[in-house]
């Protein structure tokens, strides 16, 4: 049984993300991807961060050990941390699951 951590995301291919003045915004390209009533996304410094590593090479699992290295933190809570963001923006179809090949 595939872990969740182990599922491999790429942005979907109905938004446009780009970084202006320091803030990721996320622009959903088509009907039905976020909420009606949001139609513009914003990431914090670590959904930046996170985001710039979900491209669909990586498992979550991957990124979160990465990311746990690479800032000197215990890799449960960055799981955690990945693991939400992932689940929220798959949830909305910001993200999609890239089978593995």
């Amino acid at each position: 049984m595939t872990s969740k951590m182990d599922i491999i995301f790429s942005p979907s291919e109905d938004i446009v993300a780009r970084e202006i003045e320091g803030e990721l915004i996320i622009v959903p390209l088509a009907a039905g991807i976020g909420d009606m009533e949001d139609e513009l996304y914003t990431l914090n410094d670590t959904g930046r961060v996170i985001w710039s590593r979900l491209d669909g090479q990586a498992s979550l699992r991957q990124i979160a050990a990465d990311l746990a290295a690479e800032y000197d933190a215990p890799v449960a809570e960055i799981e955690r941390d990945v693991l939400g963001l992932v689940q929220e923006l798959a949830r909305r179809r910001i993200l999609v699951e890239v089978s593995p090949v």
